[in-house]
């Protein structure tokens, strides 16, 4: 159960909060209006290295990928909605914010499917 903790609160709260910080950066930097694609193409492949280098010894089922990805995307939503559109009383639902719902989940789904996929060339390659 804690592995579970760590996996889906910890690191989802963990990516949420570096991109919230980076956020506010550029929000007083020249680049405020495109600042979600900066964000999404900048952490993106960070996320994804992340998370491959956190689950990468682990064998997984594709199930448990899925439920990570379902409590990220929650935790996203949630912590967008109160610290973003509550907080700050703006507008704040682009095209770019729903990119970044989708790879939010998609990334550990996409992540473990790797994951499997290799584990399961490796076990081949041991008999």
């Amino acid at each position: 159960m804690k592995e579970w903790i760590k996996d889906t609160a910890g690191l989802g709260m963990f990516f949420w909060v570096l991109g919230y910080l980076a956020s506010i950066v550029l929000f007083f930097s020249p680049f405020a209006g495109i600042m979600g694609w900066i964000i999404t193409a900048v952490f993106t492949p960070v996320t994804i290295a992340i998370t491959w280098w956190w689950f990468r010894t682990r064998s997984l089922p594709l199930t448990y990928y899925v439920r990570v990805g379902a409590v990220w995307t929650v935790i996203a939503v949630v912590l967008d909605y109160l610290f973003i559109v509550l907080m700050f009383q703006t507008t704040y639902y682009g095209a770019d914010v729903f990119v970044y719902y989708a790879l939010t989940f998609a990334i550990p789904v996409g992540v473990g499917l790797y994951l499997i996929r290799t584990d399961g060339e490796t076990a081949e390659n041991r008999e």
